[in-house]
């Protein structure tokens, strides 16, 4: 009997599934409904049989899209003479509850404060003290579970032979010499009120004993390209916009450390085991989305009332001065950064 995971929510979720999508694994096949970003990063997961692309909000839109959904998913199963024993409802609306019967699974499990609950056959406990990985992963268990060990938690990514390729042709395009100190920095996110606003001051404090390498998606390259100038020639590189997310993930699995924002990239820094220094303005790694690899540290500051002051990250700072982002300085994140890398072992 095989297991499905319904998860077409963002890409960051995606990746804090993994640890649910390893432990329905050790019990038999699981199949796995997401996007199609959510797709590209999860190939080569070897606890995963089938992925099944749901555009939910492009080509699969309204009822034909359902239909068709629901057709490629029962046609995974056929194809291996199988059938779901059960659902595990990662993204909790009520479309993925009702594909998830459409798609015959005769067991239904997803949180109590989800939209779909009640379409579901077994509601679990939101439990707002546990990162968000843990959460997805206690799908699997009974509310009486032990609690996971942290290896349980951490997300995996497995970036191929074709990423490991890109990489090393970016790399070497970039710098002339090794690039074995290297720290990646990713200044973007989705909500302006979390994107730190130092980190070309960051840069200039480390790129003379590291090579620094910028990611990020197309609309990063400019924050990228500032960043870089910042650096002495040949220190700096900008992979915005050029790299895939899993030759993003690659790329990480290679650094010293990762320094982001509260966004999708410290997700990548947890999958790869690579220590994140989070930098957390609006938002808290207490609503359970900090990073997880050893040696992390969620970075913020911890003196304003004000904070947190929204679950995701306001457009504009409620209070106009932005005060938890803006006195951060780089002074301080570097501190953080230097104790971070002094832990690592010497090459």
């Amino acid at each position: 009997m095989a297991s499905l995971v319904v998860q077409t929510s963002f890409i960051g979720d995606v990746v804090l599934t993994t640890p649910l999508i390893a432990e329905l694994a050790k019990r038999g096949p699981v199949d796995v409904v997401t996007g199609a970003g959510g797709s590209l990063l999860l190939q080569n997961d070897p606890a995963i049989r089938h992925t099944i692309v749901y555009e939910k909000s492009g080509t699969d839109g309204g009822i034909s899209g359902f239909v068709r959904a629901t057709q490629r998913i029962r046609s995974g199963a056929s194809l291996d003479n199988d059938r779901y024993d059960a659902a595990y409802l990662a993204q909790g609306s009520v479309r993925s509850a009702l594909l998830a019967m459409a798609a015959g699974a005769k067991e239904r499990v997803g949180f109590g404060r989800s939209g779909g609950s009640a379409l579901y056959t077994r509601r679990l406990t939101f439990r707002e003290d546990r990162h968000h990985a843990e959460r997805l992963w206690s799908l699997s268990m009974s509310e009486c579970a032990d609690p996971p060990t942290p290896e349980q938690i951490r997300p995996r990514l497995y970036p191929g032979d074709s990423e490991r390729a890109t990489v090393d042709a970016f790399l070497a395009e970039s710098f002339e010499r090794s690039t074995d100190s290297l720290i990646v920095f990713a200044p973007g996110a989705a909500w302006g009120t979390k994107r730190w606003p130092f980190f070309p001051e960051l840069a200039t404090r480390f790129a003379e004993s590291h090579s620094i390498i910028v990611i990020g998606g197309d609309d990063d390259t400019a924050v990228a390209e500032t960043i870089v100038a910042s650096c002495p020639p040949g220190k700096a590189a900008s992979a915005a916009g050029r790299l895939t997310l899993l030759a993003s993930a690659e790329l990480i699995g290679r650094a010293q450390a990762l320094v982001c924002n509260d966004s999708f990239p410290q997700h990548l820094g947890s999958a790869m085991g690579i220590p994140t220094l989070t930098i957390f303005g609006p938002t808290v790694a207490d609503f359970g989305y900090g990073p997880l690899a050893p040696g992390s540290v969620a970075a913020g500051h911890d003196q304003l009332r004000c904070r947190p002051c929204h679950h995701h990250g306001p457009v504009r700072c409620p209070l106009g001065h932005w005060r938890c982002m803006r006195e951060l300085s780089s002074g301080e994140i570097a501190d953080i950064l230097t104790g971070i890398l002094s832990t690592l072992p010497i090459s």
